[in-house]
């Protein structure tokens, strides 16, 4: 089946979109370090079920816009470009996919237009509705470390500049490393460590495999590479420094909950699985209309890579009843 990509304006900036099939609507955002590309495996399956998926390089990467001002990667910017989306392509509603920060940018999409956005698939980070009690996420983050001499990811990513200058030396290391060290595949030494010792660089933190996991190939490899190669990784990281912000503009959704038909995957090795186990069981207090939540067996972070068989059929099997 023809992949067709385009340009589309939405929310202010220009979007670059992969799509196929005709149909329903559906639409997959990705997450860091990724691309519309991500969802290769999951595009002509949808398609061939008699859906029209469109997959958008998001806000910031690849070949849509990339606003220099950190402010202007805001949670309501980002849902905002999935909205916009929607209605520059001629459609009034759509079911809406995401992955690692993908999955975040749709939960909201899905609590803050749930007009539009009927159901809600979701890969790699669940759902918890926030609390009025919650602290600032980085003041959550600092106290989880507490005294100990450790540095947290997300925490290492807020100064501007500092770790895209790191993981752009060598952008191909660093992709290899992350999509081999947050998968199943490495064993338990080698695998992405998201809490480090201070003092280490955040690009020593993976592993670059000998050899391609099963799963990827020197093309993905390359795609991936020569992309950020061109664009940085600016934008991308930008999303991160707006955890705070987002936190401070969002009160109004605590004890939101979301009710839409909703489908969650994730791979049991996810060390977003482990990190947030609790967040994982609880889910079903969170969205009453949680259908399915599945952990595959071996798998790790990147799960529609992985194990595109399962998630296509997990997907379409859900996506089939519902109707």
């Amino acid at each position: 089946m023809e992949t067709r990509h385009r340009t589309l304006e939405t929310n202010g900036i220009t979007m670059h979109i992969t799509e196929q099939g005709k149909g329903p609507l559906v639409i997959l955002c990705h997450g860091f370090p990724e691309l519309g590309y991500c969802w290769r495996h999951q595009m002509p399956a949808l398609a061939q079920a008699g859906f029209h998926v469109v997959a958008p390089d998001q806000r910031g990467y690849g070949r849509t816009d990339r606003p220099e001002s950190i402010e202007a990667y805001t949670i309501f910017h980002l849902v905002g470009d999935i909205v916009g989306l929607v209605h520059a392509l001629g459609e009034e509603e759509a079911v809406i996919v995401g992955h690692d920060w993908g999955s975040t940018v749709a939960q909201h999409c899905a609590l803050l237009r749930p007009d539009i956005f009927h159901t809600l698939i979701l890969l790699s980070v669940p759902f918890a509705s926030r609390s009025w009690k919650s602290r600032r996420p980085t003041e959550g983050m600092n106290k989880l470390l507490g005294d100990q001499d450790l540095e947290f990811y997300i925490l290492y990513f807020q100064e501007p500049g500092k770790v895209e200058k790191e993981i752009e030396e060598d952008v191909r290391a660093f992709i290899l490393g992350s999509l081999y060290s947050a998968s199943g595949d490495p064993p338990l030494e080698k695998r992405w460590q998201f809490v480090f010792p201070k003092g280490k660089r955040f690009i020593d933190t993976s592993c670059v495999p000998d050899t391609l996991p099963p799963w990827l190939t020197e093309q993905d490899i390359d795609f991936y590479t020569e992309e950020f190669t061109r664009t940085g990784f600016c934008g991308g990281v930008n999303w991160y420094r707006n955890i705070d912000r987002n936190w401070e503009m969002t009160p109004f959704l605590s004890g939101a909950k979301i009710h839409q038909p909703t489908l969650f995957i994730a791979g049991e090795l996810d060390g977003v699985i482990t990190f947030s186990r609790g967040v994982f069981d609880r889910m079903e207090a969170s969205i009453p209309n949680l259908k399915q939540k599945v952990l595959i067996p071996g798998a790790g972070h990147w799960i529609q890579q992985e194990r595109p068989r399962e998630v296509n059929e997990m997907i379409i099997q859900f996506l089939k009843n519902l109707k």
